[in-house]
């Protein structure tokens, strides 16, 4: 009997730490699927919401979301319409000398008509990291996850791992999403985050 009774105890310990885990581990959405309440736009491309979605179009442009992070894990579906170029921005900020110009921070790209295309991380103009694969089509709804934790970077597309890096030139900052070549449509719902707190 106090077997049981000890086994029961521990079972409800155990149950009582996931739920601990769980609570801590919760995704916060970045986008209501209703307007750009907690977003600020720069530059020209065009944004609103269309049937729950996130749309931008029209040319070069960035929508920012208001919360800035530093250690976090990140997730977004995206689809980008034929021959488009985005990007999922994160530690971005704009910059001081010229807000509507390419946010400083680091980029999950979303192109799938280049050499460094979707699942490489970009800092300003530049291809850093490089993916393993394509795994996206224009026209293709897919999955974006990303982790920044210190210097270490780690990009998913669909669940898949896709591109390692470690650098850490930007600390903190803002998620972002890019228009860029006029013409294009960049698409994106289910925007959620979570904040990691780094092991002391």
């Amino acid at each position: 009997m106090v077997m049981i009774k000890k086994s029961v105890l521990f079972v409800l310990i155990l149950s009582g730490l996931a739920l601990t885990c769980e609570a801590q581990e919760k995704w916060i959405s970045l986008f209501n699927g209703k307007d750009l309440n907690g977003w600020f736009i720069h530059g020209k491309a065009q944004w609103s919401v269309q049937n729950g979605i996130l749309t931008g179009e029209g040319g070069m442009g960035h929508i920012y979301t208001d919360v800035a992070c530093t250690d976090f894990e990140a997730k977004g579906t995206f689809r980008v319409s034929e021959n488009g170029n985005s990007g999922f921005y994160f530690r971005s900020n704009p910059p001081a000398d010229n807000p509507d110009g390419f946010p400083r921070g680091y980029e999950a790209q979303i192109c799938n008509s280049q050499d460094a295309y979707t699942g490489w991380l970009w800092k300003p103009g530049t291809p850093t990291g490089k993916a393993t694969e394509l795994l996206t089509k224009d026209g293709e709804w897919f999955v974006y996850r990303i982790k920044s934790v210190g210097g270490h970077i780690q990009f998913w597309i669909n669940d898949k791992p896709v591109m390692t890096y470690d650098d850490a030139e930007y600390k903190s900052g803002h998620f972002a999403i890019q228009g860029h070549n006029p013409g294009m449509k960049i698409e994106a719902r289910d925007l959620f985050y979570r904040e990691i707190e780094k092991a002391k």
